[in-house]
């Protein structure tokens, strides 16, 4: 592993251990050139899947841009980053053994959607503002209704 702060190719590990939802490997490592530690994270990853955007655009699957678009909405909210680390993780879980090499960025926002309306609706309102791109006040506020009412128990 490169030494992020000399950049020498050989560095030690010095610790390891799971992480607290045991989906990743924490390990400290130290660099045998100039001493410094730093720590690295190690995940499984099931098969390469390519995201298909809109226009047809291709780009590899990017866990940390999924993670920071979750983080985003769930700024300043009593979220912990437990919880936003188990979502992307189950997100990211469905996108690899869905078993196609490719998959829609739609599907992965509706993805992203249900698990975020589970975890906290303000959360849940705030990716919706941007993935649905509402034209009008009024779409947000009939989805800001619908998401109301069924906080209320009401259909």
């Amino acid at each position: 592993m490169r030494c992020p702060f000399c950049a020498h190719d050989d560095s030690q590990v010095k610790d390891s251990r799971p992480t607290e939802d045991s989906t990743s490997i924490r390990r400290r490592r130290q660099c045998s050139k100039c001493g410094a530690r730093f720590t690295t994270f190690e995940r499984v990853q099931l098969r390469e899947v390519t995201v298909v955007k809109s226009g047809d655009r291709r780009e590899a699957f990017d866990r940390s841009k999924l993670e920071q678009s979750i983080s985003l909405a769930c700024r300043k909210r009593e979220v912990a980053q437990e919880q936003i680390d188990q979502l992307v993780s189950g997100i990211q879980r469905q996108v690899e053994t869905a078993g196609e090499p490719e998959i829609p960025s739609q599907k992965i926002g509706e993805l992203v959607m249900d698990g975020l309306r589970q975890l906290d609706s303000v959360a849940y309102i705030r990716f919706a503002s941007v993935y649905r791109d509402f034209s009008e006040a009024r779409d947000f506020e009939e989805f800001a209704s619908t998401v109301q009412e069924a906080a209320n128990g009401r259909p």
